[in-house]
């Protein structure tokens, strides 16, 4: 390439000193021609000889490696899963452990207002209301309601039957008084409650 370059600068001078004859142009082309082979020449040598062999070793190590990083990834993404599930059921766990503890809470505040309607403070009435509305509104906001099925079929699963109420209570099966109201989230019972049956 050098040469090529060399070569046309030398006819460029030669322009500009002195009128060039076709028979110089033509000696030029011809060498740039020849410089042009040599280098098509020297690059086939250049490159390497592969086989048939080689190349279908190659194909199949290409093959393996692809196979081995979308395992990696398959496993890593596995990994991510099953950790997100964990992470989530831990958090719900220590949600319901936090929940079960303020159900006695609402329970009392539920008998101060019956004993404040008893009263004739008003004020004392409607303060422990809100409070209670607060508290059940933060409940109904974390999935958690309340179990209180009177009337209902007896539900062994959502309820503990602690008394047997007279077949004139109901209909038989049923629950015709609830002692306690249970509590469930999302779903989970977080406490069962405690109810009076009709026998059947």
């Amino acid at each position: 390439m050098a040469k090529k370059s060399r070569m046309k600068k030398r006819m460029e001078t030669d322009v500009e000193n002195k009128p060039v004859t076709e028979v110089e142009t033509e000696a030029v082309e011809n060498a740039d021609g020849a410089v042009d082979a040599v280098e098509t020449e020297q690059a086939q040598e250049a490159a390497p000889s592969v086989s048939a062999e080689e190349l279908a070793a190659a194909i199949a190590k290409q093959e393996e490696y692809l196979n081995m990083a979308q395992r990696v990834q398959a496993d890593f993404d596995n990994f991510r899963r099953r950790n997100q599930n964990v992470r989530k059921e831990a958090f719900d766990e220590g949600a319901c452990a936090f929940a079960a503890t303020l159900l006695p809470v609402i329970d009392n505040m539920e008998r101060a207002i019956a004993a404040a309607r008893n009263s004739a403070d008003e004020s004392l009435l409607s303060g422990v209301e809100m409070v209670y509305r607060q508290l059940c509104e933060a409940f109904e906001k974390r999935g958690i309601t309340a179990i209180d099925r009177k009337g209902e079929k007896f539900d062994p699963n959502l309820e503990n039957a602690v008394m047997q109420g007279a077949p004139e209570d109901g209909e038989p099966g049923t629950v015709c008084e609830v002692f306690q109201k249970g509590y469930q989230m999302e779903g989970k019972v977080l406490r069962h409650a405690m109810v009076k049956v009709v026998p059947e």
